[in-house]
């Protein structure tokens, strides 16, 4: 299973709708968001490309109810919760964080996977036989380059993306 990877998007509606359409072009069934959509409005090009959604919460997430209603207008099966959250993705345990610190340590040894954000920062590593990943910032606010990933979840593959400019601005 193939599952797309997001963080940090802070609004930024046309590098989010690009990395949406280039998930949907790589095979990703599901997309998993680590937190800090920010407003309900960013939640739009999943509407539009129905893609579903599975969420956290981050710290710059100021109207969840906004949040939490839009994404009730997403694919059926689209979720927001609060962060940690664990979930049950195609037979793999994955914990869903927007701040990896705010994990306790039983929570990082129980599961498979754990996706998080919060430091714009993309990466992977392996923790106690975890795969944990940080898809980076798909804002490109901080940086300059929104990222996101995509995840073989059966192969344990993480591919990094990136967007240069101009090919993701409309």
């Amino acid at each position: 299973m193939r599952i797309g990877l997001l963080s940090d998007t802070h609004d930024r509606i046309p590098a989010v709708a690009e990395l949406l359409r280039r998930f949907k072009a790589g095979g990703v069934e599901l997309v998993m968001h680590a937190g800090d959509h920010c407003a309900p409005f960013s939640m739009l090009p999943f509407r539009e490309l129905q893609l579903p959604l599975l969420g956290v919460f981050g710290r710059n997430d100021g109207d969840r109810d906004g949040l939490t209603a839009m994404t009730a207008t997403l694919p059926a099966g689209a979720e927001l919760y609060e962060a940690p959250h664990s979930h049950d993705v195609g037979g793999h345990s994955v914990l869903l964080v927007h701040d990896l610190a705010e994990a306790n340590p039983r929570s990082l040894e129980s599961h498979q996977v754990i996706v998080y954000g919060c430091s714009h920062h993309a990466e992977m590593r392996e923790r106690g036989g975890a795969l944990l990943v940080n898809p980076g910032e798909a804002c490109g606010w901080l940086h300059g380059v929104p990222t996101g990933a995509i995840l073989d979840l059966t192969a344990r593959r993480v591919e990094f993306l990136k967007l240069e400019e101009p090919e993701w601005r409309t």
